[in-house]
């Protein structure tokens, strides 16, 4: 896969995306697959649990790749991609016959596969409300930020930006609602 590891960092995912709905090129599709193979390497190990299996899966996901990103409407790469590696690698494993009696072994293997999925699934939740939160209307987004991020209290935000306290509250109400509505389409 070395023709994966010319990453072009000047482009954002989803400019990525757009060139390569429109050009075709598998170079541009490389290039934003290539900033996510350790996590959809990681995540076809935790299901799949053999190495050569895994990186298999990573080759097949990216052909998978080919037809999918044109087809879908993607608002975030990332936690797009770690949901399709994780049905790739379920529907793999449901089309394998497995041996249905598990091990200790297997059983340890499960929760510490279970740990590592929880961590990722949180990192791709902050990445994706880091996203929402850009998307919010300037009050919004700054009110919800010093409230959330800060830490401020809503009589400290009406007195850091001279805004009056309900107005503050009509900000931050508004703003949590139009984030998780955007972290909802956008999951």
């Amino acid at each position: 896969m070395a023709f994966l590891k010319n990453i072009s960092t000047s482009f954002t995912d989803a400019e990525l995306v757009q060139q390569y709905k429109q050009n075709n090129s598998l170079h541009t599709l490389g290039n934003l697959y290539s900033r996510y193979m350790d996590l959809v390497y990681g995540v076809c190990l935790k299901y799949l649990k053999v190495p050569d299996e895994a990186q298999d899966a990573v080759i097949n996901i990216f052909e998978e790749l080919i037809l999918k990103v044109k087809k879908y409407d993607i608002q975030s790469f990332k936690p797009w991609l770690y949901q399709v590696a994780t049905n790739h690698c379920l529907m793999k494993i449901r089309s394998t016959k497995s041996n249905p009696k598990s091990t200790n072994e297997d059983i340890m293997h499960l929760v510490e596969s279970t740990h590592l999925e929880d961590v990722m699934a949180k990192e791709i939740n902050l990445t994706l409300m880091e996203h929402c939160i850009e998307k919010l209307p300037a009050e919004q987004k700054l009110v919800v930020q010093l409230f959330y991020l800060k830490e401020l209290c809503y009589k400290q935000i009406s007195q850091h930006i001279q805004l009056d306290v309900q107005k503050v509250r009509s900000y931050i109400q508004n703003g949590r609602r139009n984030l998780k509505i955007c972290m909802e389409n956008s999951a």
